[in-house]
């Protein structure tokens, strides 16, 4: 029997960033959802459920830790797998984000998105 196509919701403002994710997801089969902020990503995630939320930290509007703790407090939203996918190391990261659930916390400059790709189906597996 066949599983769903996964549907991964990418929230990220820097436009050249956003499309690449989403082109290389749609390359290998994902069925994919954009943002270019929280308020717009809260709203998708809210309307499609995604199956995985590849999540920006710095956005104008709604930030991605704002997006994480509304989120979080949501019964649709408690439980939607989350990578955080930002230029942000973890030790500048918001303290608040110590006690958001997420399923993987990854620097973009120090990942391809090929490796990307292939933390995201080792997430959904």
């Amino acid at each position: 029997m066949n599983r769903p196509t996964p549907k991964i919701l990418i929230v990220e403002d820097e436009d050249s960033i956003r499309d690449l994710y989403d082109m290389k997801l749609k390359q290998e089969g994902f069925e994919t959802l954009t943002a270019p902020n929280g308020l717009i990503g809260l709203r998708l995630a809210r309307q499609h459920l995604p199956d995985l939320i590849l999540l920006d930290l710095r956005m104008p509007v709604m930030t991605g830790e704002e997006m994480l703790a509304k989120l979080r407090t949501t019964e649709w939203g408690s439980s939607i797998r989350v990578m955080v996918l930002t230029n942000i190391s973890k030790n500048e990261a918001p303290h608040s984000m110590r006690f958001l659930s997420v399923d993987r916390y990854v620097v973009k400059v120090h990942h391809t998105p090929a490796q990307v790709v292939d933390m995201v189906r080792e997430i959904l597996a």
